[in-house]
């Protein structure tokens, strides 16, 4: 469908509101009133012509355009609207111009964060991790907006969406090589957990990757670990005894330095459940320590 017709109308809808926008602050506007109206009156005009360019997948002009109806209601002490214009901006600019999006959503988290909308705020900070990681690949910046999502999750006892949040940090910070920070996260998600019946059997799976970055920091750590779990967490885990039997297996190979044992243990995980890359990547990094062990998991 030809949506020519709407850039065009949404251009001239511009240029009446900046002409609203101008007139309002004129003397004779200041004379004789009106001119606050006239500022809500560009506000709508701003927002309709947005929604045009959208229309016409201008997504430039449309958060450019949601960006001056923003301005103009932070002029009005419409904090609600002015937010909600900027994450309309950063929507619109997502699909454009990512470093304008994440402009946009900051605007919006400070005026939640202001109000008091806390967990708004946390979930645009994982839109804009979102961006860090999709668009503009830079994983640090992406841990630091989950962290401060998870942070605004606690602090509104939305306990389960901050640990969602902190589990993103705990992944990256393994892939780059952060183990101590990585095990705190999936140890201290892991016991939360525990304490929820309906998300218990999650934790195996957190303690199980806690144990894998032990693995790599320390094998005694590693070690550790596995008996502590073993000792606390059984009951628990009593069907899932096959993270035990491969933990087991993986610390007798690695104690004997036998890289082919710990690639058949490997093996035996994954033909009962299947290994994602996070754990291929850090099963191999471990494989690499065992003494002139070059290979893969093959």
């Amino acid at each position: 469908m030809d949506n020519s017709g709407k850039e065009k109308e949404a251009i001239q809808l511009m240029a009446d509101a900046d002409k609203k926008v101008k007139s309002s602050g004129s003397f004779l506007g200041g004379m004789f009133g009106g001119g606050h109206h006239k500022v809500e009156e560009a506000c709508e005009m701003y927002c309709r012509a947005a929604n045009m360019f959208k229309m016409a997948k201008n997504w430039s002009a449309a958060g450019g355009a949601f960006c001056k109806a923003a301005r103009l209601h932070m002029q009005l002490q419409n904090k609600h609207d002015c937010a909600t214009s900027f994450i309309d901006a950063g929507n619109a600019y997502k699909k454009s111009d990512p470093n304008e999006a994440i402009k946009c959503l900051n605007a919006a988290i400070d005026i939640y964060t202001d109000m008091g909308r806390f967990t708004i705020a946390a979930k645009h900070h994982i839109s804009i991790a979102e961006i860090y990681e999709s668009e503009l690949v830079d994983i640090e910046k992406a841990i630091a907006h989950y962290e401060q999502a998870a942070d605004y999750y606690k602090g509104e006892e939305s306990n389960s969406s901050a640990n969602k949040c902190l589990l993103k940090v705990g992944a990256y910070c393994a892939q780059l090589e952060q183990y101590q920070k990585a095990i705190e996260i999936y140890e201290q998600v892991g016991a939360n957990t525990m304490d929820n019946p309906l998300l218990k059997y999650s934790a195996k799976e957190y303690f199980f990757k806690a144990s894998l970055c032990h693995f790599i920091v320390d094998e005694l750590n590693a070690k550790a670990s596995f008996y502590i779990l073993m000792a606390y967490s059984v009951p628990v885990f009593c069907s899932l005894t096959y993270i035990f039997l491969l933990k087991q297996k993986l610390l007798e190979a690695h104690e004997e330095q036998n890289s082919e044992a710990f690639t058949e243990a490997v093996k035996e995980f994954d033909s009962i459940s299947r290994l994602d890359q996070w754990h291929t990547t850090l099963l191999l990094r471990i494989k690499k320590t065992i003494q002139g062990d070059e290979g893969d998991l093959k």
